[in-house]
């Protein structure tokens, strides 16, 4: 479709940046032009540009920390919403105490004030990239915990049925999923209330720490999606990639990391086509070596060269 490009611009005026490179706003440090990015600050200006969008009928995708998401390199036919609504706010009088957070707070900036309010439960995410938002989109999860365990409710908003309370049960949470993900549902998360237990400081700190450090010595840092693929029932992504003799392959500046194999590390100069081509040969070959087939954790934004798309 053609996008009324002098439309949007006399809607939002300096708010949109047109023919914006994604790469600068991913984990992966890869993506092609984006038509328009629009940061959005508040809760209001989520749901007023959201309105605008809708009513335009123009595609758009909200993000927030980039993480878990592959941009193709010929980037995305539409507007980017970078998603900047982080308020958060901790209730330690009530029982069981309560975390509000709004969609595009720091997943593990939660966590860890979480943990110094001496509240336990959400330990697992202090070290996770991504936002609240995308938490919830896709369920989140890290050392035997994920964010069904501790969500109450989301307040989201539909296309045309306005905003809503969903609780955790209407998400319909499964691994490493929602239904909002499983159905790309024109839902948009504004925020989310979790419930956490009571503990202290100390004990709550002390575990958010040890679950960091182990999570520094077993998988990398730099530029990456995060987690490639799900793991397969009763087994690890990781451990079928380098089973299937691929860990540490490169294509390109795109390699499996020789620390943990289901992550794909970008040195700087990677493209979303040497990504691909790598989760493609991982799915390949481990589906010929092993029978599985590997499902994708992260999500594919726009046009790739991908007989499997």
């Amino acid at each position: 479709m053609s996008i009324p490009i002098r439309k949007l611009q006399a809607l939002f005026g300096a708010r949109l940046q047109e023919n914006v490179r994604m790469a600068n706003y991913t984990t992966s440090r890869v993506g092609g032009p984006a038509l328009g990015l629009i940061a959005l600050n508040t809760l209001d200006e989520m749901r007023e540009t959201t309105a605008a969008l809708w009513s335009l009928d123009i595609p758009f995708k909200l993000i927030g920390s980039g993480s878990n998401i592959l941009v193709s390199d010929k980037g995305y036919p539409g507007i980017i919403l970078l998603n900047h609504c982080h308020n958060i706010r901790i209730n330690t009088h009530q029982d069981p105490p309560g975390v509000y957070a709004e969609s595009g707070a720091n997943l593990s900036n939660l966590a860890r004030q979480s943990a110094l309010r001496g509240l336990s439960g959400l330990e697992w995410a202090g070290s996770v990239p991504g936002s609240v938002g995308g938490a919830v989109y896709g369920n989140a999860g890290a050392f035997g915990s994920d964010i069904s365990k501790s969500l109450v409710s989301i307040q989201a908003l539909l296309r045309g049925e306005g905003e809503k309370t969903l609780s955790a049960e209407d998400l319909q949470f499964s691994y490493r999923s929602s239904i909002l993900k499983r159905e790309r549902r024109k839902v948009l998360i504004l925020s989310a209330t979790m419930k956490a237990a009571q503990s202290t400081r100390e004990a709550a700190w002390k575990t958010l720490m040890e679950i960091s450090d182990k999570r520094q010595a077993t998988q990398p840092t730099g530029a990456s999606t995060g987690s490639t693929f799900k793991n397969p029932p009763g087994d690890h992504a990781g451990r079928l990639i380098e089973a299937a003799g691929l860990k540490g392959l490169q294509v390109g500046h795109a390699q499996f990391s020789t620390l943990h194999a289901n992550f794909i590390v970008n040195d700087g100069n990677s493209s979303a086509q040497e990504y691909l081509t790598l989760i493609r040969t991982a799915q390949k070959t481990v589906k010929e070596k092993f029978g599985v087939q590997l499902q994708l954790e992260i999500e594919l934004i726009g046009e790739f060269d991908d007989d499997d798309a």
